[in-house]
């Protein structure tokens, strides 16, 4: 009888996570986009209190592994799928809606104690960073600069900060010097600049705003005659910030868009986004964008058998 009553007990127990895990809205992937998903999770309690919002931080490629087999409903992603990953969806049967929810741009950053660093090129920053670099001192980079050991940090080689900087400074995605700090977690990447004035990291510009009282960022020029640019709000909406702004993405599975606790939050997500994005440190897309998408997320919903205004939970 005890047996009898501990396997009912474990199917119970079985049953209700699956449930809770089958009505929560499953999210992973990129930190870069981390901030703006949580703003809108915290944001879409109110209206749906008694829904979790699940994000994880596994980086854009680490949640594309799990997107792609279907255990997520939505992947953050801070560049485009790739098509490895696509061929990985296909496989299994898994498809995708691509959705824009912001700009950001990467910040190149240098501590506060750095009095050296006045602005940095592409080119000095692929001598840094190419496969095989020899820069050892900022020496090395420029002949003005001091014979001290140069300390680098970067994002992993999940992350789609990481495939977006090697193909704007590289010029191929995940070519790149392997000796340096890596870490998912920017705020790793943060302190390991704060207090070292020989230390160098980039990640994206909302983590910079985030601790510019902790890090200084440094101009970019695109070429040699180029003006150096700062990464800002206004220099990432223009363009002018280049070749170091982007557009960063959300990736829904529309089979999860016919539960009404993904739908709901999805469509929050674009209504709620002109309000919020600019609040975490990223530059909003036109609001002409989000409408459009809204509008293809309702057709979506229709098409898949379900209300265009799916009932709270």
């Amino acid at each position: 009888m005890k047996v009898f009553f501990t396997t009912i007990l474990s199917l119970f127990v079985s049953a209700t996570s699956f449930a809770a895990k089958n009505d929560a809205v499953m999210v992973d992937g990129s930190s870069t986009v981390f901030p703006i998903t949580e703003a809108i999770a915290e944001d879409f309690r109110n209206p749906y209190p008694r829904v979790r919002v699940a994000i994880g931080v596994s980086g854009t490629g680490g949640g594309f592994k799990k997107f792609v087999k279907g255990e997520t409903d939505i992947n953050n992603a801070s560049r485009k799928i790739k098509d490895s990953e696509m061929a990985l969806a296909k496989k299994y049967n898994v498809s995708y809606k691509e959705i824009p929810v912001a700009y950001d741009g990467i910040s190149v950053v240098v501590s506060k104690k750095n009095d050296w660093v006045d602005y940095i090129s592409v080119a000095e920053l692929k001598k840094i960073w190419q496969p095989g670099s020899t820069v050892k001192t900022w020496k090395d980079v420029r002949a003005s600069w001091p014979d001290k050991e140069i300390r680098l940090y970067g994002p992993g080689t999940d992350s789609g900060t990481f495939d977006y900087f090697t193909k704007a400074i590289n010029g191929k995605a995940h070519v790149s010097r392997s000796n340096f700090t890596k870490s998912e977690d920017d705020n790793v990447l943060v302190q390991g600049v704060q207090n070292d004035p020989a230390a160098l990291a980039y990640f994206g510009f909302a983590y910079y705003q985030e601790n510019q009282d902790k890090i200084r960022a440094v101009p970019v020029k695109a070429n040699d005659t180029a003006k150096a640019i700062m990464p800002s709000v206004e220099s990432i909406n223009s363009g002018s910030y280049t070749p170091l702004s982007r557009a960063v993405y959300i990736y829904v599975n529309p089979e999860a868009l016919k539960k009404d606790n993904v739908y709901n939050f999805v469509r929050h997500y674009l209504q709620a986004a002109p309000r919020l994005v600019k609040d975490v440190g990223y530059v909003p897309l036109p609001k002409e964008a989000y409408l459009t998408e809204l509008k293809k997320l309702e057709q979506e919903r229709v098409a898949l058998g379900g209300d265009r205004l799916a009932k709270q939970d």
